[in-house]
């Protein structure tokens, strides 16, 4: 049934739909030096239709604020929903990352993507601080039971990789961009907290209590900081052994995560499935991208064939996705109130 304000209902984690379009178009542009110029073209698509997204996004986040700017406030108290609010930075600098990818750091549209990044990685920056400021505040060292506090363990979810370790975008527009330092320094914040982050979210796993079967999906966000990491070392001119390292790192946690699909597959499509696109293009994009770092290895045809099928794979899931969010505003079960039987943890 429809809802009758669904703006209401519109939270910010629906710019991981604009992260996800921005990975999937880096990752053809990435393929460009397998599949030739047709690959340069689907991205610039896609990149076209990432920014749509995003203004539509944005615009109507705008008119939800100043319609129903309680609803915004019970999103930044969720313990789940208020680390969303960084896909909206971290949007903002992937799509300076696309915009100079296909058109370069230089010319006229440069000053453009620099504005958008700085927005973007400052904004950004604000998020980690604002989400790390909850584990230091009175509530933190509050138990479960007390009056007015809930402690911080439903806070812990792979949700909160976007917040803290989603710093480490920030290279892969700042660098070319001519913003080294910077870069540099907001991606030590990431790589520095993502052990944190990760250690956190298995000890809640293993110690306290499972994530919510809701949020199921976001597990595939723990694929992406290895592999942006791995894409940001490559951009930085790293050793090459830096670079292989990152990937396998994330090859492990592919195929890791690869039984939770099945899992999913029992559940209703939520937003959250978009947890699976922008990881998926980035392990996608380092892959080609380390192919292109052997062209004379042994390894460089294996990797070449992996990426490529992984660029088709990926691609297919965002296009399942956008079918599937399509269907999901038509008939209404997207912007409505989260389903109480939705949330119960999960056994296993």
């Amino acid at each position: 049934m429809t809802s009758p304000n669904p703006l209401k209902f519109l939270m910010p984690g629906w710019f991981a739909l604009v992260m996800g379009l921005c990975g999937l178009s880096l990752a053809w542009h990435r393929g460009q030096s397998v599949l030739g110029d047709m690959a340069s073209g689907v991205s610039l698509v896609i990149g076209l239709v990432a920014a749509l997204v995003f203004l539509v996004l944005f615009l109507a986040s705008l008119l939800r604020v100043s319609r129903y700017p309680q609803a915004l406030a019970e999103d930044l108290k969720h313990p789940v929903r208020h680390a969303f609010v960084a896909t909206l930075p971290v949007s903002l600098l992937l799509l300076a990352t696309v915009g100079v990818a296909l058109g370069g750091a230089s010319g006229g549209l440069a000053v453009g993507w620099r504005a958008v990044w700085w927005l973007g990685s400052l904004t950004q920056l604000w998020a980690t601080l604002w989400v790390l400021s909850r584990w230091i505040s009175p509530a933190a060292a509050a138990q479960p039971g007390q009056p007015g506090a809930t402690g911080l363990w439903p806070s812990v979810t792979p949700v909160l990789l976007i917040p803290v370790v989603g710093n480490v975008v920030a290279p892969l527009a700042g660098i070319p961009l001519g913003i080294d330092g910077w870069s540099a320094a907001q991606m030590g914040i990431g790589v520095f907290f993502w052990p944190v982050v990760l250690t956190l979210i298995l000890a809640r796993r293993i110690a306290h209590s499972p994530v919510p079967e809701r949020v199921l999906p976001a597990w595939f966000i723990t694929l992406a900081p290895p592999a942006v990491i791995g894409l940001a070392l490559a951009q930085m001119q790293a050793p090459l052994p830096l670079v292989q390292a990152a990937w396998g790192i994330g090859l492990f946690f592919l195929l890791w995560l690869l039984p939770v699909v099945r899992r999913m597959a029992g559940q209703p499509f939520g937003v959250a499935f978009w947890a699976l696109s922008f990881p998926f293009a980035a392990f996608t994009t380092l892959t080609l991208r380390l192919a292109e770092l052997q062209p004379d290895s042994r390894w460089h045809g294996l990797l070449q064939n992996a990426g490529v099928l992984l660029l088709a794979a990926t691609s297919i899931i965002v296009l399942w996705l956008g079918f599937a969010t399509v269907r999901g505003l038509r008939d209404g079960s997207l912007l409505a109130p989260e389903p109480v039987a939705n949330i119960i943890p999960a056994s296993a």
